[in-house]
C-alpha cells in the first residue's frame, strides 16, 4: 500500500525542525550560563611576583563577577577598585610598609568576600643583584662569573630567600632568565648584527682590506695625537648607530693605534665616548624614533601641552649636557695629549710594552688569539674593506629610510620623521648581511681566496664575537632580573617625593644615571623613567604656577634631557652595558680595564655636566652659559692634573726614539 502524499507534510517537517533548533539553542544558552556561574567561583587576588616595602604596586582581582561596589581594606585604609579596558578589576597605587599585611575584599554591604596576606621584602634588596655583579666584575675581573652570581642572587630573592629558593634560582638562571633574554627579537637582532659584522670583518682582515685602510690612514696620520683625534672624528662620522660605530671604528683603527703606541684602553674610551653620546643627540639615528616615541607617550595624558614630541626632543637637545660635554672632553684629551688616573698608567704601559711586551690577561689573550692576520702574498687594497663598510652604512641608512617611509604612509614627510619611524633593527641586519655578501664576492672575483677559505675566515670572524655575545646575553638576563625585582621603581619612589622645580633636572639625571649604571641598559631606563618623569615634572611645575611659562619650560625640557643624558652616562660607565662591552671588544681591550680607565673621565664629565649643565638650569641660568663654563672647567682640570704619557722609568734607558706627540 502506498502512502498518499499530503500537501501539509513538508511544511510540518520544516516547522518541527525549526522548533527543535530553537529548543537546542535555548538549552545550550541556559547550560552555558549555569556553567559560567558555577565556574565563576570566589574572587581571588593576583599580586605581583615581588612586592617592595614602600613601593607602590597594582593588585588585580580575578572572578569578581557582578559584585556591587567592591573595594579593598588594607590595615585601616579603604581602597576603591577600578576596571581596565579588558574589564579586569584592579586596586592601584597600593603600598605596604611591613613584612606581612592582610588585605580584605569587601562587597557593597561591607561583607568580607575574601582575604589574604601579602608579603613584602625590604626595597633595598632589589639593588643587591646589580650591586653584587658590578662589585665582583670590578674586583675580580671575571665578568661572566659576576653576571651569573648577580642573576643567581636575583633569582634567590624572587624565590623567597631560603635553601630551597637557592636551588630554584640556580635552575632558573639559564632556562628562564637567559632564555627570556635570548627570546627577545630586538636582542636577537643585535646578536645577528654582531655575528654578521664579525664575519665581514674576518673576511676583510684576511684579504688585506683592513691592512690597506691602516696603510692609507697611516700615510696621513702623524703621531699619537693625530691618531686619537682621527679615531674620534671617525666615531663622529658614524653617527647613525652606536653598535655599528663601536664595531667599525674599533676594527678599523686598532692596528693603527697599536703601531703608534696608543693604549687599547684609550682606543676603547674614544670609541665608547663617540658611540651612544653621538647617537642620542643626532637628529637622524637609530635612537631617535625610540626617544621621540617615549616622549610622545609621556605627553599623551597631559592637558594644556600641545607641543609635538619631536619639537620637545629638539628643544631638549641643548640641555643634554653630558653627551655634549663628553664629546668635547674627548677632543680635549686627544688634542692635548694629556691623561690622568688609570688611563695615564695604561698609556705609559703601552709606550713601554711597545719596546718590551708584557704578559696579557687571560681575556686579552683570548681576544688576541681571535685576531685574523692578513694572508701572505695577497695585494693590500684598502677598497676591499672600504666598499663593504660603505655598503653596510648605505644599506643600513637606506633600510631605516625605507621602513620609516613605509610606516608613515603616502605623502610628504620630513627626513627626521622618516628616520624616527624607521625599523633600525631590521635595517642593521640587512646592512650587515649585504656587507658580508659584497666582501665574499669581491674576495672571490679578485681570487684572493677560494670559497672554502673565505667561508672559513668568515666563520673565524663570527667566532670572535662569541665571547662578547655571551656577556651580552648574561647582561640582558640580569636586566630581566632587575625588572622583575622592580629596581627602577624603587629608585624612582625613593627620590620622587622630594623633588623641587630647581632641583628637578639634577635629581632626574642622578636617578637615571645610577639606574642605568646598575642595570646596564640605557634604553630600559629611558623606557621606564620617561613616562614617569614628564608627567611628574609638569605636575611639579603646575603646583608652582610655572607650567607652560617661559620660566618653567626650560626646567621641563631639561628634565626630559636629563632622562636621556643620565641613561647615557650609566650606559657609558657600566660594565653591564652592551656598548661598553662592544667598545672593549672592538678595541681588543679587557672589559674591566676599559671600565677602570674610562670611569674617572666619565665621572669628571658627569659631575661638571650635572652642576653646570643641569643644576644651573633649575636656577634660571641659560643652557649655553652652563655648557661654555662646563667646557672651560673641564679643559682647566685636564691641563692642571693631566700629564703627557712617557715610557715607564725602568725602561727609559732602552728607548731609542720617543713616539711623536
Amino acid at each position: 500500500m502506498t502512502l498518499r502524499k499530503t500537501p501539509w507534510l513538508k511544511p510540518a517537517r520544516q516547522a518541527l525542525c525549526l522548533l527543535a533548533l530553537l529548543l537546542t539553542t535555548l538549552l545550550t544558552t541556559l547550560l552555558t550560563t549555569s556553567l559560567s556561574h558555577a565556574d565563576q567561583g570566589t574572587p581571588s587576588f593576583e599580586p605581583p611576583d615581588v612586592i617592595l616595602q614602600g613601593v607602590a604596586f597594582d593588585l588585580s582581582i580575578a572572578d569578581l563577577g557582578d559584585t556591587a561596589g567592591p573595594r579593598l581594606r588594607l590595615s585601616d585604609k579603604t581602597i576603591e577598585l577600578t576596571q581596565d579596558e579588558d574589564g579586569q578589576w584592579q586596586a592601584q597605587g597600593i603600598t605596604i610598609d611591613q613584612d606581612v599585611s592582610r588585605v580584605e575584599l569587601l562587597g557593597g554591604d561591607n561583607q568580607v568576600l575574601v582575604s589574604t596576606e601579602l608579603s613584602a621584602i625590604p626595597a633595598w634588596l632589589s639593588l643587591l643583584p646589580a650591586l653584587i655583579a658590578i662589585t665582583l666584575a670590578l674586583v675580580f675581573r671575571q665578568v661572566i662569573l659576576a653576571l651569573f652570581v648577580g642573576i643567581l642572587m636575583g633569582g634567590w630573592i624572587l624565590h623567597g630567600m631560603d635553601a630551597k629558593a637557592l636551588l630554584g634560582a640556580f635552575g632558573d638562571s639559564i632556562n628562564v632568565h637567559v632564555l627570556e633574554a635570548a627570546s627577545d627579537t630586538s636582542h636577537m637582532s643585535i646578536v645577528l648584527f654582531c655575528l654578521l659584522i664579525g664575519g665581514m670583518v674576518g673576511i676583510i682582515s684576511r684579504n688585506g682590506g683592513t691592512q690597506g685602510i691602516a696603510q692609507r690612514i697611516s700615510r696621513v696620520i702623524r703621531g699619537r695625537r693625530h691618531a686619537q683625534t682621527s679615531t674620534a672624528l671617525l666615531g663622529m662620522a658614524i653617527f647613525f648607530d652606536d653598535y655599528a660605530n663601536a664595531l667599525i671604528v674599533g676594527n678599523t683603527m686598532r692596528t693603527i693605534t697599536d703601531k703608534l703606541a696608543v693604549s687599547r684602553a684609550k682606543l676603547a674610551y674614544i670609541i665608547d665616548s663617540t658611540a651612544a653620546p653621538v647617537s642620542t643627540i643626532a637628529l637622524i639615528s637609530t635612537w631617535i624614533g625610540f626617544q621621540v616615541g617615549l616622549i610622545s607617550e609621556a605627553m599623551s595624558n597631559i592637558q594644556g601641552w600641545n607641543e609635538s614630541a619631536y619639537s620637545v626632543f629638539v628643544n631638549a637637545l641643548p640641555y643634554n649636557a653630558y653627551p655634549i660635554l663628553a664629546l668635547a672632553f674627548v677632543f680635549m684629551v686627544t688634542w692635548s695629549g694629556r691623561d690622568f688616573g688609570p688611563m695615564l698608567k695604561a698609556e705609559r704601559r703601552m709606550l713601554s710594552e711597545g719596546l718590551q711586551p708584557t704578559k696579557r690577561s687571560s681575556q686579552e689573550a683570548i681576544v688576541e688569539e681571535a685576531e685574523i692576520t692578513t694572508k701572505t702574498g695577497v695585494p693590500i687594497r684598502a677598497f676591499n674593506a672600504i666598499v663593504p663598510m660603505l655598503v653596510l652604512a648605505a644599506v643600513t641608512l637606506g633600510g631605516i629610510y625605507a621602513t620609516g617611509l613605509d610606516a608613515l604612509g603616502p605623502g610628504e614627510h620630513a627626513l627626521r620623521d622618516i628616520f624616527g619611524e624607521g625599523d633600525s633593527f631590521s635595517a642593521m641586519m640587512w646592512g650587515s648581511l649585504a656587507s658580508c655578501v659584497v666582501a665574499v664576492i669581491m674576495t672571490l672575483v679578485q681570487r684572493l681566496m677560494g670559497m672554502t677559505e673565505t667561508g672559513h675566515y668568515w666563520f673565524e670572524g663570527v667566532k670572535s664575537m662569541l665571547l662578547p655575545i655571551t656577556i651580552l646575553m648574561m647582561a640582558w638576563a640580569l636586566a630581566n632580573v632587575n625588572d622583575a625585582l622592580q629596581t627602577s621603581e624603587f629608585l624612582v619612589a625613593a627620590l620622587g617625593e622630594t623633588l623641587s622645580p630647581a632641583w628637578l633636572p639634577a635629581v632626574v639625571f642622578v636617578l637615571a644615571a645610577f639606574t642605568a649604571f646598575a642595570t646596564g641598559s640605557s634604553w630600559g631606563v629611558m623606557g621606564i623613567m620617561m613616562p614617569l618623569v614628564v608627567p611628574l615634572a609638569w605636575a611639579v611645575l603646575d603646583m608652582q604656577g610655572m607650567a607652560g611659562t617661559a620660566e618653567g619650560m626650560p626646567i621641563l625640557y631639561a628634565s626630559v634631557a636629563s632622562v636621556l643624558a643620565g641613561a647615557v652616562w650609566g650606559d657609558h660607565c657600566s660594565p653591564l652595558a652592551d656598548t661598553t662591552l662592544l667598545s672593549a671588544l672592538a678595541s681588543g681591550c679587557n672589559l674591566v680595564e676599559h671600565v677602570r680607565t674610562q670611569l674617572p673621565y666619565a665621572l669628571l664629565v658627569g659631575v661638571v655636566a650635572l652642576v653646570f649643565g643641569t643644576l644651573s638650569v633649575g636656577y634660571g641660568i641659560s643652557w649655553w652659559i652652563g655648557l661654555v663654563v662646563g667646557a672651560v672647567i673641564l679643559f682647566a682640570i685636564l691641563m692642571t692634573i693631566g700629564k703627557r704619557a712617557q715610557p715607564l722609568q725602568s725602561q727609559k734607558d732602552t728607548v731609542t726614539a720617543e713616539t711623536t706627540d
